[in-house]
């Protein structure tokens, strides 16, 4: 649109959630970022609103406002059936050049991955990538720090501007996305100051999902609109989707994950059975440090931690891992945390709700032993 201007801050107001959905169904990480998105505009004062394209998907669309959503875009088309990257992209910058919402966030899924730089790059905005926390609220953000960061409390207080242009600049209405950076040894946060939409993908598993609310789905406002798109803005035909028969361990919706560390070096073998032996006697699956996934020793979808996948499952056993910070990142809001470490000084048990000093080797086999007994 010949009148759009990311430049021009004041045009810009809501915040929207691209609304994945994969043959008509919405992808879990869609009701995170719906729940995350519903504080976020409450922060700012404005209206949550879902965008959602497909084609015939107007039934699903209900579904956003039982987690927060005032209000969903629909667009429908049957070259909208299945993602091209041509198509979704045109449809999004439309829609954000006409209605202008002041933030837009993706999942940090492979579709989020593809479409959300395209976008950034035509509407002229910036696009942090793969984020594990969103603040807007300058008080939450400076209490995140306090618990997440190392940075000294005097310097936390004096947060709240920064220099554009030489002109200091409040960023109390700034969204402030936080991602890890140098291989997960750092956090850094990014904030969009000049531009808008302010942009973000945000890694699966990270935000918790509020619950579910039947009367929302009452309540919220569905927007039918006609997308202008033909096939020759489409350059790409897909002829046919097959689905990998490769199987990917699910971390994210385990009830239960068993993670193996650098402590199952003297044999990793041994180690990694014993952990999958443990996981299946208590119904979970197996995670992974990234010293392990690193090594080789097990496929990089194991992987727990800032550069892997963050979990919340109701038990998490931490085997042979020390508890280095970018691990306990993804780990530490589990239920009950269970710690087996031969080093007593190891950072994990400051977290663990029960620690065990000892060999893994040894240990584990006898609490095998004892969950199969008590389920006899």
């Amino acid at each position: 649109m010949s009148n759009f201007n990311s430049a021009d801050i004041a045009a810009f107001k809501d915040v929207w959630v691209f609304c994945e959905q994969r043959q008509g169904v919405m992808m879990p990480t869609t009701f995170e970022l719906i729940s995350e998105g519903r504080k976020l505009a409450d922060e700012l004062g404005v209206e949550l609103c879902g965008i959602l394209l497909g084609d015939n998907v107007d039934g699903i669309a209900a579904e956003l406002g039982e987690y927060g959503a005032d209000k969903v875009y629909v667009y429908n088309s049957p070259l909208l059936k299945d993602f091209t990257t041509d198509a979704y992209t045109k449809v999004i910058v439309e829609a954000v050049e006409e209605i202008k919402p002041e933030v837009l966030l993706f999942g940090a899924s492979n579709i989020g991955r593809d479409l959300a730089p395209r976008c950034a790059a035509r509407l002229h905005t910036g696009l942090c990538a793969d984020c594990t926390h969103l603040d807007i609220d300058m008080p939450n953000y400076k209490g995140f720090l306090r618990e997440a960061s190392t940075l000294p409390a005097e310097r936390i207080e004096k947060l709240g501007t920064v220099m554009i242009n030489r002109e200091p600049h409040p960023v109390d209405r700034d969204l402030k996305m936080t991602r890890p950076a140098f291989g997960g040894h750092l956090m850094a946060t990014i904030i969009c100051p000049r531009f808008r939409p302010q942009m973000s993908t945000v890694r699966p598993g990270v935000m918790q999902t509020q619950p579910f609310d039947e009367a929302g789905a009452a309540k919220v406002v569905v927007e039918k609109v006609t997308p202008a798109l033909t096939a020759d803005d489409i350059h790409v035909e897909i002829l046919d989707i097959k689905k990998s028969a490769k199987k990917l361990v699910d971390l994210i919706g385990a009830d239960v994950v068993v993670s193996v560390g650098r402590g199952i070096s003297s044999d990793p073998e041994k180690g990694i059975a014993l952990a999958e032996e443990l996981a299946g006697a208590l119904g979970g699956v197996v995670g992974a440090s990234r010293a392990v996934t690193d090594e080789g020793w097990l496929s990089a979808d194991h992987q727990v931690g800032q550069t892997g996948k963050t979990v919340h499952p109701r038990i998490y056993v931490a085997l042979g891992i020390s508890g280095a910070i970018q691990h306990v990142a993804g780990m530490q809001d589990s239920e009950t945390i269970i710690a087996i470490n031969k080093n007593e000084n190891a950072p994990i048990f400051g977290i663990a709700s029960y620690g065990i000093v000892g060999d893994l080797y040894k240990v584990v086999p006898e609490l095998i032993k004892e969950i199969k007994a008590a389920k006899a």
